[in-house]
């Protein structure tokens, strides 16, 4: 390679001496004393092997499966690489949810890690490469504040990680040798987005590849990642039970802080506060942004800021989950009076969109299609609408392709597949998701709503600035839904006689 140009040597200068100044706060010592020292006299480390994970027992079958749908090719899962967040500080790191999938690591685990499944006789030979701690007499050891066990504690070894995972690892040094080798000669795909660099790295192996066939090959891997997720194994099922569990805590614990949100000029924050709280106690946090939508901030649907007022005779709507550490997440909805009481009008408008859920689950079964969900709930919100007379249309017309009125107060759909990712399997082919029929073992929510912003002038006074959703999570079974987070009351007498217990 040529060297590089006076201009060029020049730029690199400037960018590592701008670099470098992040760390004017804080400069390492770099006397040979000082190394030799504080590589000297440290405990031994723990050689005994980590037990082997639960999920390992399932993570062969889903690589397996995967295996099975490129066969002779080399297939690169990454587990994504750090974020920074703002100068020296990164993100808490989250690997991508198919790494995370077919090796079951979760958490923060393993930043730049990259899981290689190599063609190998009639199936595949996996391999996790990730870096492994530094030795003590190292100089990443104590100076690295991105990957030094000074700094972030240690990481595993070679071996303790596959003694956890169940799958053969490797330094990440060796990564490029293995993705380039017979480069030209084997297909090799890479999950497309979840690392630059090695996207960028693997295309230059692609020689026998144009750039429109390359992004084909990874969108054809990324789907069917995605989909094979969309029907859950016995643990990813548990992994949910355990998230709806310590969702039902949290929700707990912001029925009890509405009094003091009500006192704070903030108090959708001391809602989203208390969630958060428990979600950090029972599991890895929350496994989206928590939606604390009081007044008429609930018709807005997607309402994050969370920086509003909570008013006695209003109702608040809180959209919360948490995520264990396996990554797997709750979402649920609950629409709650924040005074502990419905007003006639409240209930009007939240008993129509019980129905409507419960229509919805009862429409949901093995070989139904997961559009019937939807359909079943929107047929009660357009003849509920249309009772209230506030459709231009009859409810039959409404809910026609060519009308569609009612969607104006109900504009989403009513479930979305739920797992790893809260909008989880989305780059399924639409056969495989709108239009698949019901499996067991799919995990979806089911939750309609109705919106009546303060401005919408098409809706009486009464209606205008409320807005409710109830959102349960469900898991299909031979002969129906499970609802997993019914432990959460629902019926709105039922939620009263719970906030009333709670606030007692």
């Amino acid at each position: 390679m040529e060297g590089m140009s006076n201009e060029s040597s020049d730029e690199h200068t400037a960018a590592k001496e701008l670099n470098d100044r992040g760390s004017n706060r804080s400069q390492r010592p770099t006397s040979q004393a000082f190394r030799d020292f504080v590589a000297s006299q440290w405990a031994q480390r723990d050689d005994q092997p980590p037990v082997r994970e639960a999920v390992a027992d399932y993570t062969g079958a889903r690589r397996e499966a995967i295996s099975a749908a490129f066969p002779g090719e080399r297939l690169i899962i990454p587990a994504g690489t750090l974020k920074v967040r703002s100068n020296d500080t990164d993100y808490r790191f989250r690997p991508h949810s198919a790494f995370a999938h077919l090796t079951g690591l979760g958490s923060d685990e393993e930043p730049d890690a990259v899981l290689v499944l190599e063609p190998e006789g009639e199936g595949h030979q996996a391999t996790l490469y990730f870096r492994p701690q530094a030795g003590r007499d190292s100089e990443e050891f104590y100076a690295n504040a991105r990957y030094g066990e000074f700094w972030i504690g240690p990481r595993p070894a070679l071996a303790d990680l596959e003694a956890r995972t169940g799958v053969a690892c490797a330094h990440l040094d060796s990564l490029d040798d293995a993705i380039g080798k017979d480069a030209g000669q084997v297909t090799i795909r890479v999950v497309p987005g979840a690392e630059t660099a090695l996207e960028a790295r693997v295309n230059e192996l692609r020689t026998e590849m144009t750039s429109e066939q390359a992004q084909e090959a990874d969108a054809a891997l990324a789907e069917a990642l995605s989909e094979l997720r969309l029907v859950k194994d016995d643990w990813e099922v548990g992994q949910l039970r355990e998230a709806v569990a310590a969702s039902i805590d949290a929700f707990a614990e912001v029925a009890r802080a509405l009094p003091r949100a009500v006192g704070h000029p903030r108090g959708e924050r001391v809602i989203e506060g208390a969630f958060f709280a428990r979600a950090r106690e029972e599991g890895n946090g929350i496994g989206y942004d928590t939606i604390a939508a009081a007044g008429n901030h609930a018709t807005t649907l997607h309402w994050i800021r969370n920086d509003g007022q909570v008013r006695p005779g209003e109702l608040v709507l809180v959209d919360a989950g948490v995520e264990m550490d396996s990554l797997y997440t709750a979402d649920i909805t609950r629409t709650l009076p924040v005074d502990g009481t419905f007003t006639d009008i409240q209930r009007t408008i939240y008993t129509a969109v019980l129905d409507a859920a419960d229509a919805a689950f009862a429409a949901a079964r093995p070989g139904l299609k997961f559009r019937d969900v939807h359909a079943a709930a929107m047929d009660v919100l357009a003849a509920r609408l249309a009772q209230w007379g506030l459709l231009p249309v009859s409810a039959e017309v409404s809910l026609t392709p060519e009308g569609q009125h009612h969607r104006r107060w109900m504009p989403h759909g009513t479930s979305h597949h739920l797992g790893l990712d809260v909008h989880d399997c989305a780059q399924a082919r639409r056969e495989m998701y709108l239009d698949a029929e019901l499996k067991p073992g799919m995990v979806f929510t089911i939750e309609p709503g109705l919106y009546f912003k303060a401005d919408d002038l098409a809706v009486p006074a009464e209606y205008r600035g409320i807005g409710v959703r109830i959102e349960d999570d469900v898991l299909v079974t031979a002969d129906g839904v499970e609802n997993l987070s019914a432990a959460l009351p629902r019926r709105p007498e039922d939620v009263e006689a719970w906030m009333s217990s709670l606030l007692r």
